[in-house]
């Protein structure tokens, strides 16, 4: 009851919910940039490149074949190439991700700028600021 008791309080304390948004968020994220990839940025580098396709780079160990008792042999290969565009995606959810960061940050400082007169300070904050500097003055005194 006791661990009942405290998955309650862990789901209804937000913390949950943030994570699985973040999870789904950041899976679609990933399908984004994995198109943006493999759709956008690899053609025309592949066009550059000689028009190779880096999903056919591969160093093969084993052709595909046929044994004598008429089994069929798989190709054993180590696609380099996929690992490359794999590497692609991994810098560019990385810069991405910084950039997005970057953005929320400068977004939060200006929001939290009390000298900033751009915005409106809401009424509940003007409220808490003068009793913070009240509480000042009266532990000065």
């Amino acid at each position: 009851m006791k661990f009942i008791k405290e998955f309650k309080e862990f789901a209804i304390k937000g913390n949950m919910f943030d994570m699985a948004i973040g999870i789904i968020i950041g899976s679609a994220f990933s399908q984004v940039v994995s198109s943006l990839v493999k759709d956008i940025i690899m053609p025309p580098l592949g066009y550059l490149t000689g028009k190779i396709n880096f999903d056919s780079y591969q160093i093969v160990l084993q052709e595909p074949s046929v044994n004598k008792a008429g089994e069929k042999i798989e190709l054993v290969a180590i696609n380099y190439g996929t690992f490359i565009q794999t590497l692609f995606d991994f810098v560019i959810v990385g810069f991405s991700i910084f950039f997005v960061i970057r953005l929320f940050n400068r977004l939060r400082t200006k929001a939290e700028d009390e000298t900033n007169v751009v915005e409106t300070t809401p009424k509940n904050l003007e409220l808490l600021a003068e009793i913070r500097d009240l509480l000042k003055e009266q532990n000065t005194k």
